[in-house]
């Protein structure tokens, strides 16, 4: 069988790309290794909102509440019996998790479908909503979920949240779940079941009447998102080492959907692109919050600033781009050898059913 010259630069990429994560995690350092795994996890955060935003026209504002649960299912799942015992010595724990510990990957695979569980359980009822009163409701969902993890003492550790997490999360582990990710949601939306999502998203009246069963396509979104938030969250939680209620406050919602509008609504890679700048800008503008001095003027730190900072930086990406850096579009090795060529001017971009543009 024929290899196409696109699968193979594929697989030569991928490999490239192996080879640089097998450098970094060896050579540098804990703070660079911590950023290019914030990275990946973003990446992951974006590309599950644009599944259920993106693709199904779905405005979900819970994600926040589903990486809360992964991270604490990992979390609970990969401590030790000491590391339990000495976070929870003001409530004790529940009996059947006081030393239960599992390996790193069923741990994953457990915090995503537990996420998987709950978000099917509020897309239930939630997705009969839409627009904003959906946007409303999965808050509220979200919300819910934190005031639980603050009250269930027994289980979570309330407020004080959970700390010492072995920190198992690295490159491969990071990365490797971004590239299972637009694999799995990729051939997802190139399905049937993708063009059905879409045309939910674009009228869903016209779908219903060709056949469409709108609350299943929605849950089955809304389910697979879930479960990959679920595994974002977890690898979070083994990365930070340290987790508590007030990590997943709203703010982390409103970081995912900046990045995903940032990168274009409807474009897998776009939302990679964005989150690898938006993880790489925020380190980057992280010296303006502290004093400086440039000439004659000395500039006082202002904590928050470099969000300020980045908030205009989106908007300016809003104003000039206004469908998003990539837009509905994807990566394409036919395109980027036109671009190179110059036999057109056109981006190395397809748009998001695969056709070129």
């Amino acid at each position: 069988m024929k290899i196409s010259r696109n699968t193979l630069l594929t697989l030569g990429a991928l490999i490239i790309f192996a080879g640089f994560l097998y450098v970094a995690q060896n050579m540098f350092n804990t703070y660079i290794l911590r950023i290019i795994n914030l990275c990946a996890i973003y990446s992951i955060f974006a590309i599950t909102f644009n599944l259920i935003y993106g693709y199904t026209g779905q405005f979900s504002l819970g994600h926040a509440g589903f990486a809360a649960v992964g991270a604490y299912v990992a979390a609970l799942l990969t401590m030790s019996a000491q590391q339990k015992e000495a976070n929870f010595f003001l409530t004790p724990i529940v009996p059947a998790l006081a030393t239960m510990q599992w390996p790193f990957l069923f741990a994953i695979i457990a915090a995503g479908l537990l996420a998987a569980l709950v978000g099917s359980l509020i897309a239930w009822p939630a997705l009969r909503l839409r627009g904003d009163y959906l946007a409303i409701a999965t808050l509220g969902f979200s919300e819910i979920i934190r005031v639980l993890l603050v009250n269930m003492q027994p289980v979570t550790n309330g407020a004080l949240g959970l700390k010492g997490i072995p920190p198992y999360t690295n490159l491969f582990w990071s990365w490797g779940c971004v590239v299972i990710t637009l694999f799995v949601i990729k051939r997802l939306t190139n399905t049937s079941y993708g063009r059905a999502l879409r045309a939910i998203r674009d009228d869903e009246v016209a779908a219903e009447a060709l056949g469409v069963q709108l609350a299943r396509h929605k849950l089955m979104a809304f389910a697979v998102s879930a479960f990959f938030v679920g595994v974002a969250g977890a690898l979070m939680a083994n990365l930070i080492s340290t987790i508590d209620p007030k990590v997943f406050l709203f703010f982390l919602t409103y970081q995912i959907v900046g990045i995903t509008v940032m990168g274009g609504m409807g474009s897998l890679t776009g939302s990679t692109i964005a989150a690898c700048l938006y993880t790489i800008f925020l380190e980057v503008l992280r010296p303006i919050e502290s004093p400086f001095t440039i000439g004659n003027l000395h500039v006082p730190g202002v904590p928050g600033m470099r969000m300020v900072l980045f908030s205009i930086l989106l908007l300016i990406v809003i104003l000039f781009y206004r469908h998003g850096l990539m837009g509905t579009r994807e990566f394409s090795w036919d395109r980027l050898f036109e671009f190179f060529r110059g036999k057109k001017k056109a981006s190395p971009l397809t748009n998001s059913e695969g056709e070129q543009e």
